[in-house]
């Protein structure tokens, strides 16, 4: 079994769903939440494109310290701009896999807070991790679009909307 090829796959499709949904992204929206408690609509997106960023990051580093790091997503000020990053962040991701190695998924990862472990996992875990972050977050903007009466492009199949 080909880890890494599964892994390069996965992140493609993942990169691509989620390429539909920001090619419809409402410019202008950006502070729209559906309840106090959600993160606003450009906060998602944002942090949504930033995630095709980490499995890169986790194969270049061993822990992700919150408190210690000066690392900073992109932001975005437009609909291109926030392609630009998706775009930006899947290719550099994909890189990194194509030159990792088998044994590069094996060491540990991990998210911490000034030195606390919040959470740990091989770097395949870590990656898998990210994938699962992507949908989960994809899923709360289908949620917003929906709210929105924005059109829901198709996943994993068609949607109600793609019929």
């Amino acid at each position: 079994m080909d880890t890494i090829q599964q892994l390069k796959d996965e992140l493609t499709q993942e990169f691509e769903i989620t390429k539909k949904f920001f090619e419809i992204y409402p410019e202008g929206k950006e502070d729209y939440a559906p309840h106090e408690k959600s993160m606003k609509l450009g906060p998602l997106v944002n942090h949504l494109a930033d995630i095709f960023n980490w499995p890169g990051f986790i194969l270049d580093t061993e822990q992700l310290d919150f408190a210690k790091t000066d690392y900073r997503p992109a932001s975005f000020k437009s609909r291109k701009e926030l392609l630009d990053v998706l775009n930006k962040n899947y290719n550099s991701s994909k890189e990194h896999l194509e030159q990792a190695k088998e044994a590069d998924l094996e060491p540990s990862w991990s998210f911490a807070n000034n030195g606390q472990i919040l959470a740990k996992w091989t770097k395949y875990g870590a990656i898998r991790h990210a994938f699962s972050q992507a949908i989960h977050h994809r899923a709360q903007l289908g949620v917003y679009y929906r709210l929105l009466n924005i059109p829901l492009p198709a996943t994993y199949g068609p949607s109600a909307d793609s019929q």
